[in-house]
């Protein structure tokens, strides 16, 4: 049974090109047969902000139903890749708030970054691996970084050549090595 690889869309702000971005991933999972991808849109998800009485970390025996469905979802994947803007040199309050509901699930979960900004989302990406080891989640090596996003979409949904650094198909093949082992 082939292992599912959830893509959290990281934004929600009115116009954001991130579901281009996230688009773009899914597309490009097309290419990987390996692994299952499921995109999820924290705009659909719509938690509010951080309301649960008691921290994830000391226990998830969670109160509302917001909470399970969002711990449900994640527990269904195997690993993840998270799409993120760069606001003001880091991610967007509703990510960390997204990441702030769960501690467990997060654990020794593989998670692969893709990052997008003018100057390719690298502040936002350094920040939030700091978060994602304080939940004891592996970061994989490769990254990918957009630049000049208002630039960076061509007409067919691709994201150009000379506007990203890094592979994402290298993000799967570590994703998938890392369950593999």
């Amino acid at each position: 049974m082939k292992k599912t690889v959830k893509i959290i869309l990281g934004s929600v702000r009115t116009g954001r090109a991130g579901k281009a971005i996230a688009d773009w991933v899914m597309k490009k999972s097309e290419e990987y047969s390996n692994l299952n991808f499921e995109l999820i849109d924290l705009k659909d998800v719509d938690l509010p902000f951080l309301d649960e009485p008691v921290p994830a970390r000391m226990s998830n025996d969670y109160v509302h139903e917001h909470t399970k469905q969002w711990s449900k979802t994640i527990q269904e994947a195997d690993a993840i890749i998270i799409v993120t803007p760069e606001y003001n040199s880091g991610y967007p309050p509703v990510l960390k708030n997204a990441i702030d509901f769960l501690y467990s699930e997060w654990n020794n979960m593989p998670v692969g970054l893709v990052g997008y900004g003018g100057a390719g989302g690298t502040n936002c990406l350094c920040q939030l691996i700091e978060v994602l080891n304080a939940v004891d989640m592996k970061v994989v090596d490769q990254k990918v970084t957009i630049s000049e996003i208002w630039d960076a979409i061509d007409e067919n949904g691709n994201v150009k050549p000379e506007k990203r650094q890094g592979d994402i198909l290298t993000i799967f093949k570590q994703l998938e090595n890392e369950l593999c082992s």
